[in-house]
């Protein structure tokens, strides 16, 4: 069984030829998780659900269904009909468009479904953008606790090669020479 070398300062000098101090905060979380064989956390969905308040699941709500085909879709059509009722189909019927034309009406629902749609889409995507910024730190945390492992192993590797290679020359006499 290997032992683990529990100082993440030994570790920064052996591995990555560097002071502990004189390492990033990311790169000092990653050498004391190798350095306690620990996990390097949860991801980065994880994490923003756990921190996620009311309002930013709303945001998210509102920005997958406002940018989304059936909202245009759907849109479109109560855009078609008010114009269509509008402009003259009712008064067949003996009604007077309640928003005839140039749709003035229309055109104030419009700009404020426009002044509070943006801001909360906007909301979503920064939101969006923070998952993507934990998403790219854990890969970089990852990505170099598994450098830092395989460097581990492969000095490991080296040190039994030399072991092997010293006992081989004990044991064994050199072969005579033709």
């Amino acid at each position: 069984m290997t032992r683990r070398d529990p100082d993440p300062h030994k570790l920064a000098r052996d591995l990555l030829g560097r002071d502990y101090d004189d390492l990033e905060s990311d790169e000092q979380r990653v050498l004391k998780h190798v350095a306690s064989g620990s996990f390097t956390g949860r991801d980065a969905d994880e994490l923003a659900q756990a921190h996620a308040t009311w309002g930013d699941r709303l945001a998210d709500r509102v920005a997958a269904v406002g940018g989304s085909w059936g909202f245009i879709i759907g849109f479109g059509v109560v855009l078609v009909v008010w114009a269509a009722l509008n402009s003259g189909v009712i008064q067949a019927f003996g009604f007077k468009p309640f928003d005839a034309y140039p749709f003035i009406f229309l055109n104030l629902m419009l700009s404020m479904l426009a002044a509070v749609q943006a801001p909360v889409i906007l909301m979503s995507q920064n939101r969006q953008a923070m998952k993507d910024r934990i998403t790219a730190r854990h890969d970089y945390e990852v990505n170099l606790r598994t450098q830092l492992e395989i460097l581990r192993l492969a000095r490991r590797v080296e040190k039994v090669a030399d072991e092997v290679a010293a006992i081989t020359r004990h044991i064994l006499p050199e072969a005579p020479k033709e």
